[in-house]
């Protein structure tokens, strides 16, 4: 008795996704609701769970494979592993993988990768991942083998490769010292859609970019003053993204233009201010966005984008809370950037730019001061924005964040 693993139904707008990692192998015993196997689209990566206790049987679709909603792409055995045809008649590649898993105790290792690490006398305790929740890809286990332990690493990765070679009767060429090596990855399907995205953003719009630069001396100020209690009240800190953000909010209001996008030959003025926070993650950029930004509090936008950044570390962001902004802020600065052109994510209109912070001698009064200085950038589309327009949105996020009491007085 067997039940087939299908690819679940994919989210609007996609047609297919690819198999990136099967967590069994033929013959493993799976149990229900344990991850069998990561599917990533576009946006986001799915988990298929078995259905229910039993055997993995074939595989029909191995990694790399490209799927469409509820194909096929395996099937799980009813009864236990003893009693699987597939788990007593292994191959010995299947079960020198599994020797290597024994030390794996998560089970988060691919079968090609549990090979690997038992062709070169490796435990999965020995190779840190840099997938998902720490899994580790044919590309860890490589660079562990060329990095690792200098020399020796090298040596035995040689060493792991000339005995593989040897049982296949042919030797392979001695590593040369010095050697510039090359490796090829295939472009996962996130980092093809964001290329794809931005190569059209560039293309398709007038985009340009205008510059200021923001004294944040009196919100960091303000910051020391209340951070204690800001933390105790609401539990979570007060950084410098909730200021911009309710900043962009006010300016969103005020410059409609900015908050608009183009549909056809119509546009579209939103009455809401739904803003997306770019959010680096190990696979690439994404942009969650926080809705009705209008009616929160910064309280309220820190716990909302603190939550959303959590999510896009462990990979659990949803297409629903990636669809749908106004308008996009991305904080370059907290990798350093001084100063930055930001690319339009369509068909926003508009996107503002963070920068590091960095003391600067400015002219406050007749004098020379040094100031926690910021430069901000805004690319937007002249199709819709006027120059006009776009300096007077960032002039009014510059008074806001300088003199954040502005706010509360809604001036």
């Amino acid at each position: 008795m067997s039940s087939e693993i299908k690819v679940p139904t994919l989210p609007e707008s996609i047609a297919d996704a690819l198999i990136v990692t099967w967590h069994k192998a033929e013959g493993d015993p799976v149990e229900r609701d344990e991850v069998l196997v990561d599917i990533e689209t576009d946006k986001v990566v799915l988990e298929v769970p078995a259905a229910e206790d039993g055997v993995l049987g074939k595989i029909i679709e191995p990694e790399g494979t490209t799927v469409t909603a509820h194909q096929v792409i395996g099937s799980i055995e009813a009864g236990s592993a003893a009693a699987s045809p597939a788990a007593s008649a292994a191959p010995a590649a299947t079960a020198v993988s599994n020797a290597a898993a024994s030390d794996d105790s998560d089970g988060q290792t691919s079968p090609s990768v549990r090979k690997l690490l038992a062709e070169h006398g490796l435990s999965a305790a020995d190779v840190k991942g840099s997938g998902k929740n720490g899994r580790i890809s044919k590309e860890d286990v490589e660079q562990h083998i060329n990095t690792s332990k200098g020399g020796s690493a090298v040596a035995g990765a040689a060493t792991g490769v000339a005995a593989a070679a040897s049982s296949s009767g042919s030797t392979p060429p001695a590593p040369v010292a010095g050697e510039r090596s090359e490796r090829r990855v295939p472009m996962s399907r996130l980092r093809s859609r964001i290329a794809e995205r931005l190569l059209d953003a560039s293309q398709n719009t007038a985009m340009l970019t205008t510059f200021n630069e923001v004294n944040m001396h009196a919100f960091i100020e303000m910051r020391k003053q209340y951070k204690d209690q800001f933390e105790k009240s609401h539990g979570i800190k007060l950084g410098f993204m909730s200021i911009f953000l309710k900043a962009a909010t006010e300016a969103l209001k005020r410059y409609p233009d900015v908050n608009a996008s183009i549909d056809g030959d119509d546009i579209v003025y939103h009455g809401f201010c739904d803003i997306g926070v770019a959010v680096s993650s190990e696979r690439g950029l994404v942009v969650p966005v926080v809705r009705d930004t209008e009616f929160m509090s910064l309280a309220q936008i820190e716990k909302a984008i603190a939550e959303y950044a959590d999510k896009a570390r462990t990979g659990k962001l949803s297409i629903e809370e990636m669809t749908g902004g106004t308008f996009t802020v991305s904080n370059g600065g907290v990798f350093g950037s001084l100063l930055s052109t930001p690319i339009l994510n369509p068909p926003q209109s508009a996107i503002l730019g963070m920068h590091a912070t960095q003391a600067r001698p400015v002219a406050e009064n007749g004098e020379v001061v040094i100031r926690p200085m910021m430069y901000v950038a805004l690319s937007y589309d002249h199709r819709i924005v006027d120059g006009k327009g776009a300096v007077g949105f960032l002039k009014t996020i510059k008074e806001i964040v300088e003199d954040p009491q502005r706010l509360v007085l809604d001036i």
